[in-house]
């Protein structure tokens, strides 16, 4: 799932890359390697003992900013570095928990803090599917299921953009590419 979630980055160039809840940095981890050598990724961690872990694991890697603090201020703190969207925006953080107002304007500002290119999107990782739901500003969606990883997780990239050969089928949220497959 790690490697299915990188893959939907485009690290070709530099980018400005936020991680919603990185945990221990497992996804993080992959970014950064793959990543090109003037990205920037800044990660928002609660749980003071995970900001700790990934203060410690990525302490000489300039590219990293590391925040023991709520997503909510990402604004804030693009600005703070001199950015003022995201290339991509990575999420992990069960959604399905927080409140419907604080999901909703977590989203909304996701939505707006993503530059307007064609490239930019929020990529997600959840259990359930059922975010696409909530982030129907998004003009496109793509979802697949990745069974190999337990427990078995839906990554979802929900693009800034309405450009490009994917398009939403329904409500499931599941994309198809111009020959009818998922």
């Amino acid at each position: 799932m790690i490697r299915r979630v990188s893959a939907k980055m485009d690290f070709s160039q530099p980018r400005v890359i936020a991680e919603y809840g990185p945990g221990e940095g497992c996804h993080t981890r992959e970014i950064v390697r793959r990543m090109h050598p003037d990205s920037r990724v800044i990660l928002f961690e609660l749980d003071p003992e995970f900001a700790q872990h990934l203060e410690d694991q990525f302490r000489g890697d300039s590219r990293v900013t590391v925040l023991n603090s709520d997503a909510a201020l990402l604004c804030q703190e693009l600005a703070k570095h001199g950015h003022s969207h995201c290339d991509y925006i990575v999420s992990g953080i069960p959604f399905s928990i927080l409140q419907p107002e604080k999901k909703k304007e977590l989203l909304r500002s996701t939505y707006d803090l993503l530059a307007p290119q064609d490239h930019s999107a929020f990529i997600i990782y959840q259990v359930t599917n059922e975010l696409v739901g909530h982030c129907r500003h998004f003009p496109r969606v793509e979802s697949e299921y990745c069974l190999q990883n337990i427990p078995p997780m839906f990554v979802t990239k929900f693009y800034k953009t309405a450009n490009g050969h994917a398009h939403v089928n329904g409500a499931n949220g599941h994309s198809r590419n111009g020959n009818g497959r998922h």
